[in-house]
């Protein structure tokens, strides 16, 4: 079968629509004649399943290959990434998201595809808002999102994108009836009261005990406790009561990025969730869906970082990330503000 290239698309005469078209689901029907992605040429093409002329010379997979780069701004890395779901077996149709792939036992024409999916270079950063309305497509039209990262080596790690919608199941922290004052110290909040102290522990797992008599705050819990009349808050050079006010504004100084973490900590919080620095996985949280005990904490869910809206993702440091969600078994969630509203979605590795 003989094609022939016209700009971004490759078109075959009708005695092709039977196999490649009705059987193996490939190109677009247009008029009397199949129309083919470059993408989909070229695999065709390297499997001597076609051949394709232009300007009336028969082209070699590498001069097609080269046209098809300059035509098309990351060909290469489509078609690498093309190649690899149809020899796992996945029908694959080129589209305004790169790719619309079917479920396993699922055919263009017969049923509904499944997934859209981006193909990236590992090198290019990604601005989360691009991610997010990409996903938000995805969603109208009841897909499932996959982020297909090709790196220098050509290797390709497909990642699961959705919207999360947290939830613990943590009642309601009474404001404890027991006085008592906290002080703010150089990065973060002492309760000198005993008994205050175990309250916020042992009731909303709160801060950490430094010994059996005092608890320290972060600055992020001291804030939300103080914004929700909980605590009071005393600044150390005056001995003077903070307004929640003034509080965000010296964490600000110490925190550059404060503001956006509290109003995400305080989201999480008022869902039902028991929220913990997420320090030592490289993170801003991590979350509980429920804690039943000081003594005995189960496994955190979730790792949260709060992003900006203009945050841009650099696909490494997302990579490691995600990976390290992964090793320990906790689920990757991205947190931003969007209408007032903090929103999340998760990313996830995922096998084809």
């Amino acid at each position: 079968m003989i094609g022939t290239l016209k700009g971004d698309r490759v078109a075959l005469g009708k005695e092709s629509i039977d196999e490649l078209y009705n059987t193996l689901y490939y190109g677009r029907l247009k008029e009397n004649e199949l129309e083919l992605a470059l993408v989909e040429a070229a695999y065709l093409l390297d499997r001597d399943k076609i051949s394709v002329e232009h300007e009336g010379k028969k082209l070699s997979f590498r001069d097609f290959f080269i046209i098809a780069s300059q035509a098309q701004e990351y060909f290469e890395l489509k078609y690498i990434v093309y190649r690899d779901l149809r020899e796992r077996g996945y029908y694959v149709q080129p589209s305004v998201t790169d790719f619309r792939i079917y479920p396993r036992g699922g055919k263009p024409n017969v049923s509904p595809s499944k997934y859209f999916m981006h193909v990236v270079t590992e090198r290019k950063p990604m601005p989360m808002q691009q991610l997010v309305s990409n996903l938000q497509a995805a969603v109208n039209v009841r897909k499932e999102m996959i982020l297909a990262i090709v790196d220098e080596e050509s290797d390709i790690t497909y990642y699961g994108v959705k919207f999360n919608n947290l939830k613990g199941g943590m009642g309601e922290l009474k404001v404890p009836s027991v006085p008592g004052a906290a002080t703010f110290l150089e990065d973060r909040v002492v309760i000198w009261d005993t008994e205050l102290s175990k309250f916020l522990h042992n009731n909303g797992f709160h801060g950490n005990m430094l010994d059996d008599k005092r608890l320290q705050l972060s600055l992020v819990e001291s804030a939300y406790l103080l914004s929700t009349g909980r605590l009071e808050v005393l600044d150390s050079a005056t001995g003077k009561p903070l307004e929640i006010g003034d509080f965000i504004e010296k964490a600000s100084r110490i925190e550059e990025l404060f503001e956006g973490k509290l109003k995400v900590y305080t989201d999480l919080r008022n869902r039902g969730l028991v929220v913990k620095t997420g320090f030592k996985f490289g993170s801003n949280f991590r979350v509980y869906e429920k804690v039943e005990s000081a003594e005995k904490i189960p496994h955190s869910k979730f790792l949260v970082d709060s992003v900006g809206a203009g945050h841009v993702f650099q696909l490494q440091d997302m990579s490691r990330s995600i990976r390290l969600a992964n090793s320990v078994r906790k689920e990757m969630v991205f947190a931003f503000e969007k209408n007032g509203e903090i929103q999340y979605f998760s990313l996830g590795r995922i096998k084809l």
